[in-house]
């Protein structure tokens, strides 16, 4: 079974093709890669825009995961899986409180009303606190993604670190996913959306 993938970024191709061989060693994917659609979704989503995420949803063949997290409502609405909803279920079932961390501002609405639906499947209540890192985003846009993921990571373990009560860290971006490794030492749980979002794309 083939697996689509929607990115706004030419780097995420990497990261689920090394995922890929690692979970699944020869299953297909296909990666569609529209850094247009985040530019054009920042100033505010279109019908235009919408009609074209959904034409790319109904030509692919199998699953279809959008990595995208500004336009994620709209791909799901055409039949995608948003790539961080498996991550936000997850965030639902251990619980809070939840440090959200996101670099692109588009990013925090979607995400939190993500994680609110999860947390009410899960009929649980949890307390989010937003992590603004938007500083960093130029970072990755300038293809510096070890650098920003290295910031990203300071940042986290400043707080966690300095002893604010957490039950979970969600990184609400696939291009923040290099940073969890490097957290892996903390007491508290690190979740990225990539490897979680594949299995479940797999998994259909």
């Amino acid at each position: 079974m083939t697996v689509t993938l929607l990115h706004t970024a030419e780097a995420h191709c990497a990261t689920f093709e090394a995922l890929r061989d690692r979970i699944a060693p020869g299953a297909p994917l296909v990666q569609v890669v529209r850094a247009d659609w985040l530019a054009r979704a920042q100033h505010g989503m279109t019908p235009a825009l919408e009609a074209e995420i959904a034409e790319a949803v109904g030509r692919a063949k199998g699953p279809v995961i959008c990595t995208c997290t500004t336009i994620g409502p709209a791909a799901e609405a055409a039949g995608a899986i948003r790539v961080d909803w498996p991550m936000m279920r997850e965030a639902a079932r251990i619980g809070g409180p939840i440090l959200m961390t996101y670099a692109l501002e588009s990013t925090w609405t979607p995400s939190l009303g993500l994680l609110e639906r999860a947390l009410a499947e899960a009929g649980h209540s949890a307390t989010v606190h937003p992590m603004p890192l938007a500083r960093y985003w130029p970072l990755f846009v300038a293809g510096e993604g070890q650098a920003f993921a290295t910031v990203i990571a300071g940042e986290i373990r400043q707080v966690v670190r300095g002893g604010r009560d957490l039950g979970c860290v969600v990184l609400a971006q696939v291009s923040m996913a290099g940073a969890a490794p490097l957290l892996a030492d903390l007491n508290v749980p690190v979740l990225a959306s990539p490897e979680l979002a594949l299995r479940a794309g797999l998994a259909l």
